[in-house]
């Protein structure tokens, strides 16, 4: 199974979302929640090149939001990037 990390907010609507598509692919995930942490802020935007959120990142591969982890789903991608095939 593949190492999964969404880095998050408290008031992220979509951070939600993501770990809803997530928890019905029966993935396991690390919440890093940067909302009041600028080191962890700082380390999201190194390892995604992004500042906004959800940021999530499989087996050290930054997938982006979670428009772009709907469109891995929808491509048929998503699955092979977490390890489900």
């Amino acid at each position: 199974m593949a190492d999964v990390v969404m880095y998050k907010t408290l008031v992220c609507p979509y951070c939600s979302m993501a770990g809803a598509l997530l928890k019905k692919k029966g993935v396991s995930w690390r919440e890093v929640d940067v909302t009041f942490d600028a080191a962890l802020r700082q380390e999201m935007e190194e390892r995604s090149g992004r500042r906004t959120v959800p940021q999530i990142v499989i087996d050290d591969v930054s997938v982006g939001g979670y428009d772009d982890l709907v469109r891995l789903d929808r491509a048929g991608e998503l699955d092979q990037l977490l390890g489900l095939v």
